[in-house]
């Protein structure tokens, strides 16, 4: 079964660009609780564990390049001037009839890396781009 799904991008207070919306790929939905031994714990035998804190995967996103890619444009600017505009990115999955069945909205998102695919004269694949994003938190958004 495929998934059929969406990125949309929140930059600036405006409406998703229609060409930064299609992904061959995304990665990284996920959090975990981060955990260290209860200093209260007296048993030897049995170490109880205190929560202290949220940490999030990094959203991985990959396609194919796309000219004339605004979102290509911002990260591409970011990396290299070190100035970050942070933006909310929801990811949407579709039923087979683009009914959506399932969304995550990452708050305040930016990007941390990017990646060109290798330069190869054989054969004829896509070019593919990698973006890495670090958000501050993630939700489940309820349809």
């Amino acid at each position: 079964m495929t998934h059929r799904f969406g990125v949309f991008f929140f930059a600036y207070g405006s409406i998703p660009n229609p060409l930064d919306i299609r992904f061959q790929s995304v990665s990284g939905i996920g959090s975990t609780v981060r955990k260290e031994p209860d200093p209260t714990s007296s048993n030897s035998i049995i170490q109880k564990t205190m929560p202290t804190g949220i940490e999030h995967s990094d959203l991985v996103l990959k396609r194919g390049v796309v000219l004339g890619s605004f979102l290509s444009y911002d990260i591409q600017k970011t990396l290299s001037t070190f100035q970050f505009t942070r933006s909310d990115v929801m990811v949407t999955t579709f039923s087979e009839i683009g009914i959506p069945s399932g969304a995550w909205m990452f708050l305040e998102a930016f990007p941390i890396g990017w990646e060109l695919a290798e330069l190869s004269a054989q054969g004829e694949s896509v070019l593919i781009e990698t973006m890495t994003l670090a958000y501050t938190r993630m939700r489940q958004v309820e349809l």
